[in-house]
């Protein structure tokens, strides 16, 4: 198991913070004066799709009900990720403060998290932490003899991907089976419920902690004009020291691979398995909305691995996670599959490879869910950067592995 402690390089959050800072200070400042060092901060939803926190906040605050709920999504289901993990094991009061602040905030009483279902272990320990917040008057009836009431449930996701999206874990939540809804409505006025909802990752309730305390403008301080603040990025694969990294975004590839003493490095698979896969002569790239936007996942290939068995090892992944609602995820991600298996058995055509991308592209554009839209880009990246390795090797290249 990678070891659990954040590896601070330039490091902005997860220090100098204990249990309840955020909440006192957040209850010294009105709801507006929050919501507007959140936009001064220009912090996006860090579970990688990237939308302004502010700005789906202010929408939930401004929609019209007396019951309105926050959810942090701890379903941290993409491979190659377990940055919300060590979180939620170290550093706790980082996560729970800030969902009471986003509850003060957008004017709810009620707050769940939505737990990974191979997360299970936590479950227990999770509880006596939120029962200590509770006999510390930081949770529960009238928080700090404020007059704002505010608790937290968990509830156990069971172990399907697609709950990661947002609507899917609502209707998860809502004892349905775990499928994405049609937008609009939005959560932010149709949710939970049917209850005005802001889902937000675990890591974006951690940002929003250290805003409160900090200030906006101290955030966006660090990393660069569009992508402000520290990401925290899961490190897995061929290198020396794995593990989850707070960086500032704008960090580069090569200077991530120097970190975690990375050598003879092939490729860098950044996003995790719906994310894209990058060869040498890409490593100068930046990690950043600007350039390379990524949820926290990243995956290290030396140059003895396989290409083609990795994106087989991805497809199989997809295929066995898509729900099946609709039909470009459903059908297509097998087409792909069968693609990578008519590779490796050396049964294809170069024109029928290039019919696969297509439909690719189709299905990034017209699948339902990010499951769908995402899923095409390991295949398309890999057969673009490795074709010369693939199309030559099959599965039997570079020892195989």
């Amino acid at each position: 198991m990678v070891t659990t402690k954040i590896k601070r390089e330039g490091a902005v959050l997860f220090s100098e913070y204990y249990r309840g800072d955020g909440i006192r200070k957040a209850f010294t400042m009105s709801r507006q004066d929050i919501l507007a060092e959140i936009k001064e901060s220009k912090l996006k939803g860090r579970g990688g799709a990237g939308f302004p926190t502010a700005t789906k906040w202010m929408l939930t605050a401004a929609a019209k009900s007396d019951v309105k709920y926050v959810i942090c999504n701890a379903d941290e289901g993409e491979p190659g990720t377990f940055k919300d993990r060590v979180l939620l094991l170290e550093y706790p009061e980082v996560v729970f403060d800030g969902m009471v602040i986003g509850g003060y905030t957008i004017g709810a009483k009620e707050g769940i998290v939505y737990l990974r279902g191979e997360y299970s272990y936590m479950y227990e320990w999770l509880q006596v932490y939120l029962e200590e917040m509770r006999k510390e008057n930081l949770l529960g009836k009238n928080i700090l003899d404020s007059g704002v009431d505010f608790d937290i449930t968990i509830k156990m996701g069971s172990g399907a991907y697609v709950c990661g999206e947002e609507t899917a874990l609502i209707e998860s939540l809502e004892g349905h089976r775990g499928e994405a809804r049609n937008r609009p409505p939005f959560p932010v006025s149709t949710g939970y419920k049917q209850k005005p909802t802001t889902v937000n990752n675990v890591e974006t309730f951690a940002a929003v902690a250290h805003i409160v305390m900090k200030g906006g403008d101290w955030y966006k301080q660090h990393g660069t004009d569009k992508s402000t603040g520290s990401k925290l990025f899961s490190v897995s694969g061929d290198c020396k020291n794995p593990g989850v990294y707070e960086l500032p975004w704008g960090t580069s590839i090569n200077e991530l691979l120097e970190i975690v003493g990375a050598e003879n490095t092939k490729a860098v698979q950044v996003g995790g398995a719906s994310g894209v896969c990058l060869p040498k002569s890409q490593f100068d790239r930046t990690l950043g909305y600007e350039d390379l936007p990524t949820g926290g996942s990243i995956m290290i290939f030396n140059e003895n691995r396989n290409m083609l068995k990795v994106l087989k090892n991805f497809m199989e992944f997809f295929v066995e996670e898509s729900c099946g609602q609709c039909t470009p995820c459903r059908i297509g991600n097998t087409k792909l599959l069968e693609g990578v298996e008519m590779i490796g058995r050396g049964a294809f055509t170069f024109g029928y490879i290039n019919k696969l991308k297509e439909l690719g592209q189709t299905m990034q554009v017209s699948s339902k869910c990010g499951l769908g839209q995402s899923s095409p880009n390991s295949f398309i990246s890999i057969l673009n950067n490795f074709k010369d390795e693939i199309f030559n090797n099959g599965f039997g290249g570079r020892n195989g592995k």
